[in-house]
């Protein structure tokens, strides 16, 4: 199959290892940004195939899990209005909030619906007029687009009982962020491959020109990371930082305009709240006056309990890079992919669920 079998080639994916290993003198640390290449990383041992010298960490990018615990009690709170249907993505159900989650609020009788999509939510609210449909609207420049789309939809289409709850974030401010914490000392950044088919590869300059760090944007087959790992080690060896691009047939330096544009049109940037790192200015995306009817955060204004973050989880820890998943006590003891405590272990790009299926050997 295209683009898959050229990129899981055994032969080359040995040879590029071996030429990492060669090229390797330094003791380096990346970081992956992206929840889809820690899970890639796992799944095909890359870190087992990497030499010694160099060290993986997995970062921010996982969009359930850096949704913060107060966003996740709104959406709960939003579940509880009468004549309410909350859609939203299949992982974002079983997230623990402070005093329950989307799927506990399910069993005691909320209208909680999983869609593949925004479009799936403007069908619900067409089917269902009587009701307001409020769509959790979470994850990075990639999802971003199709939600400002689906609200231009609704508008088009008249449809006045649709809504959305904006916690979309932006990529390059935590990656800033991260690097003026300054808390987990980093050489090169794998870029992540889904959010750079969106923005392009000129908002990852600041790395290289402002920290010294290296940025190469990867795909998501072995070839993919390992080129870009490749790519990483001989930037740092070199001491030459820059911004490349390992994953040409996905990623070009101006981004997707059209995408861009969509975004533009509907959200303004803002500040976010991020699990475990706290508010980021300009990191978020906020509905535009002129859609504020669509907007459930003006529409259907909610009183909240004081946050409660659960015991003993270390997921902010692990999403800033400043612990592995097996550092934390719950890890695999108490927290589970069955008995979730926080979001690492629940989502589908979470760094605690990576290596509960496949690190059993970083344990």
């Amino acid at each position: 199959m295209k683009f898959i079998d050229e990129y899981q080639n055994s032969a080359l994916a040995k040879r590029l290892a071996h030429r990492i290993v060669n090229r390797s003198s330094k003791t380096i640390r990346l970081m992956e940004f992206c929840g889809g290449h820690t899970h890639a990383i796992m799944r095909y041992g890359i870190r087992q195939l990497v030499p010694k010298t160099v060290e993986m960490r997995s970062g921010p990018g996982c969009p359930v899990c850096v949704t913060a615990t107060a966003d996740l009690d709104k959406a709960i709170a939003l579940a509880q209005l009468p004549k309410a249907i909350i859609t939203t993505f299949g992982d974002m159900i079983r997230v623990p909030g402070s005093y329950s989650s989307l799927q506990q609020a399910k069993a005691e009788g909320a209208d909680i619906r999983i869609v593949y999509s925004a479009i799936d939510a403007i069908e619900t609210a067409d089917a269902n007029p009587d009701k307001s449909v409020i769509f959790i609207g979470i994850g990075f420049e990639t999802t971003a687009p199709t939600i400002a789309a689906s609200i231009l939809k609704a508008q088009q289409r008249e449809i006045e009982n649709f809504y959305v709850l904006s916690l979309h974030k932006l990529t390059p401010p935590v990656m800033k962020a991260l690097l003026d914490l300054g808390e987990v000392k980093l050489d090169g950044i794998i870029g992540p491959g889904h959010v750079s088919v969106i923005i392009g590869s000129h908002p990852y300059e600041f790395i290289p020109n402002s920290y010294g760090v290296a940025c190469v944007i990867s795909g998501f087959e072995p070839l993919d990371i390992l080129l870009c790992i490749d790519k990483l080690v001989e930037q740092v060896e070199n001491g030459q930082p820059k911004v490349e691009v390992a994953y040409p047939r996905g990623v070009k330096p101006e981004g997707n305009r059209t995408a861009l544009q969509l975004m533009e049109e509907v959200f303004e940037i803002g500040e976010a709240d991020w699990r475990g790192i706290g508010t980021i200015p300009q990191s978020g995306l906020k509905i535009r006056k002129e859609y504020e009817r669509f907007d459930a955060d003006r529409v259907f204004p909610v009183s909240l309990k004081p946050v409660r973050e659960p015991k003993g989880c270390r997921c902010g820890d692990v999403i800033r890079g400043a612990a592995i998943p097996p550092e934390c006590k719950l890890f695999r003891k108490v927290c589970t992919p069955e008995r979730p405590v926080g979001p690492c272990m629940v989502s589908s790009e979470g760094a605690c669920a990576a290596y509960y299926q496949y690190g059993e050997s970083y344990e």
